[in-house]
């Protein structure tokens, strides 16, 4: 048989408020790190897509589908799509080009490579 209800001794007052203020402090660090987490994927992304049009672009101006100076257009298109050209490499008909985007003190950098098919 049960003895009766003891009742809380003093040191007891609050420890429900200080768990509740843990709780909420971490979630509030989670959340935190989750958005800087796909803030740095999504800018990750953005210059992966500025890399890959940039380079396509300057492809198509090195074969001389449009009268433009290849790493010139490149630049163009990059800045368009938000990021910046750090490289700009012309081989005959084959670009490579590097990209960043800026994000939060960080760059998120990207390359990407185009010419025509069978190029090399």
């Amino acid at each position: 048989m049960m003895g009766p209800p003891v009742p809380l001794g003093r040191g007891e007052r609050g420890a429900g408020s200080v768990l509740a203020l843990a709780v909420v402090a971490v979630t509030v660090t989670v959340t935190l790190a989750a958005v800087g987490v796909t803030g740095a994927w999504g800018a990750s992304r953005k210059a992966a897509v500025a890399a890959d049009a940039a380079a396509l672009a300057a492809a198509d101006a090195a074969v001389g589908r449009t009268a433009a100076e290849p790493c010139g257009l490149a630049e163009t298109v990059a800045r368009a799509n938000g990021a910046t050209v750090t490289d700009c490499v012309l081989a005959g008909v084959v670009v490579r080009v590097e990209v960043a985007v800026p994000y939060h003190g960080w760059e998120a950098s990207a390359s990407a490579r185009a010419g025509p098919p069978g190029s090399r």
